[in-house]
């Protein structure tokens, strides 16, 4: 495999702050320090001395630590890595590092959420980030997206508005991290276009279950550029490997209390355990000739282009290998701004795009303290760098020849690149018209792609997103909000309009006019999106006492980390065990420090008679009961089983034989002594596989 050459790796280890081990403690002018404990005083109880210069310094730069943090998408992680073209996309781009299926571009990550400050925690619901930078050969390129393909607004000039009304309200800097408050429920009744956004927002797709499981969007129709010049329209979409899978509301509220890092951490544990998370790269392609072929405004950034009507097709794969050497220096530090493009990729007209191309630039001068955050190591590009840009803050590099253009006192450089296709140019397209202050009819249809959404849902995410909606506007104080909601709701379907209305109560609303076709896009639904249907990565809780059969116990924890699964044995205590055979088994963590919420599947070992009953303990109890209303998949084993039975509804069907596998609706039993079948390890990876179970009776109270 060829690699683009290392420039930004040496970069970023020459940036590496020196070992401390490898010498003493110094100031930054190189001062070796003998003493760090105490300030130089006149006297053992005298005042402190201003010419104690260490102190001065070592004050200084603590006082100084923080920088703004960003507005919005203010709490994030992030990770590097590499990405690969399947084949050459010369057909429609000349974006090199689009061409060579041999050449590895790397590439730095940040997924973030987006109303919360970064002292929030990961798993509110929220629109979350995917922003991508690309190290090429040609510069630096920034793909900035979200994990929804469609946004709030159609015209930047609302983005203040917008992000006022998410943000917590004036008066009390309440709620954090949450949109359920009068102001953007406030905001949003009054503006049609955010519903199709407040439809993603109030689904499952708002708390995901990991960054490593989450779809991203460029949101934007951008333009591929090939080098004859041609332009083609087109959507980027990011899809992960593992399948896109969510949290249900009430996991993620307990998340925020158990684990406020629950998606951060995932992601760090996951690649420093070497399972390197990985997406697939695909485009929806539209020529320019049918660019009004549709039955809506490709510019139009709250509408998404049906996959049933242009496929999305895959170009290429992109692998997460490596985490961060300091937060601060590199994932806080990172600076993505749509507009860092590359030749072969160009903007449309869209109007919130154009908005986005100067406030992400205009943002980073104040938040990374003036324009040369570019000379911070994360934000350098592995292409070679020749401007006449000089001096300002936080100028790293020493200029020397003229800074100026056209010159020939320095030879003419650096010179002008040659009309080659080596140069970025931009895309030749006639635009005029009126100076006006007017959208085009075109964006006028608010409600359609919004309906198609819901008509899209399976019967378990319709739930969701009505108990969503229930929550929020529950939260909301002015009824008259409440009520303008529900009355746009009922634009978009009026059995979810009614449904919500009870919830809040609010009268029903009047039947919006019926002006929708009756369409639904199978790819918007979760149960759609299972990846490669593998349970790697999966957390299984195994539920441990003493005397627990030891045979099950270590067959079972060998047979699904075979297959990739992170299994962890939990009790009432740390430290061990007595297995049945008389041998201790380390327990991974105590129950008390843990919940079910944070775990994908739950696995009961048994034991011979008269050994520890877990029905005894309150918190093993809850752990099951969560998981089975959760959805989630269970296995029991041997007497396993009779604990799980005295959950179980009726209707649930349970193994009652010897040697006898059932595996009903994600819960998979079967009552042998000893070691697990293979055909009970079989159905519980597949019942693990399937993520969630929706469709099995609720469990006994």
């Amino acid at each position: 495999m060829t690699e683009q050459p290392d420039r930004k790796e040496r970069q970023r280890e020459t940036h590496l702050a020196p070992d401390p081990a490898e010498g003493p403690l110094t100031t930054d002018q190189g001062v070796a320090v003998d003493h760090t404990d105490d300030s130089l005083t006149a006297g053992e109880r005298g005042p402190t001395l201003m010419e104690d210069f260490h102190f001065r310094e070592k004050l200084m730069h603590f006082d100084h630590e923080r920088i703004p943090e960003r507005v919005v998408h203010a709490r994030g992680a992030g990770a590097y890595g590499y990405f690969e073209p399947y084949e050459s996309c010369a057909e429609f781009t000349k974006a090199a590092f689009l061409q060579d299926p041999s050449v590895r571009t790397p590439v730095f990550v940040r997924f973030s959420t987006v109303q919360g400050p970064r002292g929030s925690a990961d798993t509110v619901r929220d629109v979350r980030g995917f922003a991508t930078k690309f190290y090429t050969s040609e510069g630096n390129y920034d793909l900035v997206g979200n994990n929804m393909p469609v946004f709030f607004i159609q015209d930047g000039i609302k983005f203040p508005d917008f992000v006022h009304a998410v943000k917590p309200e004036p008066q009390n800097d309440i709620p954090t991290g949450a949109s359920a408050h009068d102001t953007l429920w406030d905001f949003v009744s009054l503006q049609p276009e955010t519903m199709h956004m407040m439809m993603w927002l109030m689904s499952d797709r708002a708390i995901p279950r990991s960054y490593r499981m989450m779809q991203g969007f460029g949101v934007h129709t951008f333009r591929f550029v090939n080098a004859n010049g041609k332009g083609t329209f087109v959507k980027f979409h990011w899809k992960p490997k593992l399948g896109v899978h969510s949290l249900v509301w009430d996991e993620a509220q307990e998340c925020q209390g158990r684990d406020p890092d629950f998606n951060r951490r995932d992601l760090w544990d996951a690649i420093e355990a070497g399972e390197y998370p990985e997406w697939e790269l695909g485009v929806q392609l539209v020529p320019e000739e049918d660019e009004f072929n549709f039955d809506f405004d490709l510019l139009d950034a709250t509408k998404l282009i049906p996959e049933e009507q242009v496929p999305v097709r895959p170009i290429g794969r992109m692998v997460l290998d490596r985490n961060p050497h300091n937060f601060f220096a590199e994932t806080e530090q990172v600076a993505f701004h749509t507009a860092n493009v590359v030749p072969g990729i160009d903007f449309t007209n869209d109007p919130l795009l154009q908005a986005r191309n100067f406030s992400y630039l205009d943002t980073q001068l104040i938040r990374l303290g003036g324009p040369n955050f570019a000379h911070i190591p994360v934000n350098q590009p592995v292409a070679p760098v020749r401007t006449n840009h000089r001096d300002g803050y936080h100028q790293t590099a020493i200029h020397t020849g003229t800074n100026y253009s056209p010159n020939s006192l320095g030879g003419g450089c650096p010179a002008i690149a040659g009309a080659d296709g080596y140069a970025y140019t931009h895309y030749a397209e006639r635009v005029d018209g009126d100076k006006i202050r007017k959208r085009s009819p075109s964006f006028k249809d608010f409600y359609s792609q919004a309906a198609m959404f819901w008509n899209s849902m399976s019967d378990w995410e319709r739930k969701h997103i009505v108990d969503a909606f229930r929550f929020e506007l529950g939260k909301v104080g002015t009824v008259q909000v409440r009520e303008r909601t529900v009355n746009e709701l009922a634009h978009i379907d009026y059995g979810l309009a009614t449904a919500v209305a009870e919830g809040i109560g609010v009268a029903n609303p009047e039947p919006g006019p019926d002006n929708h076709k009756p369409v639904a896009s199978p790819a918007l639904s979760l149960d759609n999106l299972g990846g490669d249907h593998s349970i790697r990565t999966r957390t299984v809780a195994v539920l441990v006492t003493d005397g627990v059969d030891a045979e099950q116990l270590t067959q079972a924890q060998q047979a699904l980390s075979a297959e990739g699964a992170v299994v962890e044995a939990l009790a009432a205590h740390d430290g061990k065990v007595r297995g049945s055979d008389g041998n201790g088994y380390a327990v991974d963590r105590a129950l008390p420090t843990v919940a079910s919420v944070l775990y994908d599947a739950v696995l009961l070992p048994g034991g011979p008679p008269g050994t520890p009953d877990l029905a005894s303990d309150e918190a093993a109890m809850r752990f099951i009961r969560d998981a089975y209303r959760h959805g989630k998949p269970i296995g029991a084993l041997g007497s396993g089983v009779g604990l799980l039975a005295s959950l179980a509804p009726d209707g649930l069907h349970l193994s009652a034989g010897h040697h006898q596998v059932c595996s009903d609706r994600g819960v998979v039993t079967d009552t042998t002594t000893g070691a697990a079948s293979e055909e009970f390890t079989r159905a519980f990876t597949e019942a693990i596989a399937a993520h969630r179970h929706w469709t099995r009776p609720g469990p006994r109270l």
